[in-house]
């Protein structure tokens, strides 16, 4: 690894990882927070969900600038934004301002996660890049699992503002490693924002999301509620049928006719769609029901962390060399099990019979999972779009997490209680089995990358971002990144 490629891994794990850390250190403060400021389990989901309508409507358009403007100025700007409003959340007095300056927040992340993943894709290539793919995904993988332990102790000992202070340090940190790094010369035009997608997609998302929140305690007969799902649903069809004619798209549908990234799309809505969930329920329900103190909750991800750190690099690198479809299809499945063997922890709750045998195969599931899901979707597209391709990912993993927390009250009940978390791990155990079959059907690996993005399937905003028209991307000799057609 060169010192370069070196420093570029440290920027891409720290960006990524205060993005990923404030997404999942919240879920073990939502009971203090809705204790000083009120609201109860709609503010709760609202304080999580506020981040992921952002992040989730505004990361396509985060990946377009940052293969627009280049990903260390894009990454600048987010970390800088990032703080500010971490500052803002750590200050807010009452329930609105805090959902508000969440949203800000999202809108912050949505400049992080696939500047920094495009960051690593376009610098690293062949199995070098399963690897560096894979410790990335160990490091942003311990922000998911062990922030709600950083978060606990902090919520114990000082108090849940702290949980959002803390990022200014790592921020700091990352600004100073982006210093050293050059940004390289761009071989393609610039292209144009495509700020009516992005407000489409704002009210496409925004809509549902809360009418599914506030459903249960308005009811779905309550114009509050019926009249945002509708003109949410007919927004998100104008989103759809402007990005297949706008000339500048955000979310440049061509690229869903590469199979590995239309399979490996629809596998991240189950996987991440559960893993939100999952996480969220059993986060809560440990404290509100078995009686857990915050720092307690957090601990108990600790195992599934450990799992991670051990193994993610090592399945990284294993896709890389023999390609992504198995380990996507087994590791839904072990995780799935995870969810499954956690309905057991009833209270009074014994934590190592009742949870730590879910807990391991989650982190196992995970571990088997996550680095060949995000190698197959990147690998299968030119390196001159893996900033709207990573932007893509994410936004489906983001938009599939943003859904299925706020379907919260509709699966567990207005208050959280043992059936209803039962309930939730059933329902999430079943969505991670999906995601393990979707990858099964879907997901190939090639000797060359003969399924990659044609020539005309180029979004005319980077000119197709593939060098010479005449040249269709990723054919033009063997396979230098790991595994084609989607197989990193």
């Amino acid at each position: 690894m060169t010192p370069r490629q070196r420093r570029v891994l440290i920027v891409a794990i720290l960006s990524s990882f205060v993005a990923f850390l404030d997404g999942s250190i919240i879920n073990v403060a939502l009971p203090a927070i809705s204790d000083e400021l009120g609201g109860g389990l709609p503010l709760q989901q609202w304080v999580v969900d506020g981040y992921l309508l952002s992040l989730g409507a505004l990361i396509l358009v985060a990946g377009s600038l940052s293969d627009t403007f280049g990903r260390v100025r894009v990454l600048r700007a987010g970390l800088i934004w990032f703080a500010i409003t971490s500052v803002a959340c750590a200050l807010a007095p009452v329930g609105p301002v805090l959902i508000a300056a969440r949203i800000l927040q999202g809108v912050a992340a949505a400049l992080l996660v696939p500047s920094s993943l495009a960051l690593i894709t376009s610098t690293f290539s062949g199995v070098a890049q399963g690897k560096a793919i894979g410790i990335w995904t160990g490091f942003t993988g311990f922000a998911g699992i062990a922030g709600p332990l950083l978060g606990g102790i902090l919520v114990d000992t000082l108090s849940w503002r702290y949980i959002f202070a803390i990022n200014v340090i790592p921020i700091a940190v990352t600004l100073f490693f982006l210093m050293k790094i050059d940004e390289p010369a761009r071989t393609t035009p610039a292209s144009r924002v495509d700020v009516l997608g992005a407000c489409l997609a704002a009210v496409g998302l925004g809509g549902p999301v809360y009418a599914l929140i506030e459903q249960g305690r308005l009811g779905w007969g309550s114009p509050a509620v019926y009249l945002p799902m509708v003109i949410g649903a007919l927004a998100f069809a104008a989103f759809i049928w402007w990005e297949a004619r706008a000339p500048h798209p955000m979310m440049p549908l061509s690229l869903f006719r590469v199979r590995n990234f239309w399979a490996g799309n629809v596998a991240t809505v189950g996987i991440y769609a559960a893993l939100s969930l999952g996480f969220f329920v059993f986060a809560l329900y440990l404290q509100e029901v078995g009686g857990f103190s915050a720092t307690a909750a957090g601990l108990a991800g600790i195992p599934a962390t450990i799992v991670m750190l051990l193994l993610a690099t090592l399945f990284g690198t294993l896709a890389g060399r023999y390609g992504p479809r198995l380990f996507m299809t087994v590791g839904p499945f072990i995780a799935g099990v995870g969810f499954l063997l956690l309905t057991t922890a009833v209270p009074p709750i014994n934590f190592w019979l009742q949870a730590l045998p879910g807990v391991v195969l989650l982190g196992l599931g995970l571990s088997v999972t996550v680095a060949p899901l995000t190698s197959a979707v990147l690998g299968s597209i030119h390196p001159e779009q893996a900033g709207i391709g990573s932007a893509i990912n994410n936004a489906v993993s983001r938009v599939a997490g943003l859904v299925a927390i706020a379907m919260t009250g509709a699966i567990v009940g207005g208050t959280l209680s043992v059936g209803g978390y039962q309930r939730a791990m059933v329902f999430v155990a079943i969505l991670m089995f999906a995601g393990g079959i979707v990858s099964f059907i879907g997901i190939r690996r090639l000797p060359q990358m003969a399924d990659a993005v044609p020539t005309d399937a180029v979004p005319t905003d980077a000119a197709a971002a593939a060098g010479p028209a005449s040249t269709p991307p990723g054919v033009t000799g063997p396979v230098t990144r790991p595994a084609a057609d989607g197989a990193v």
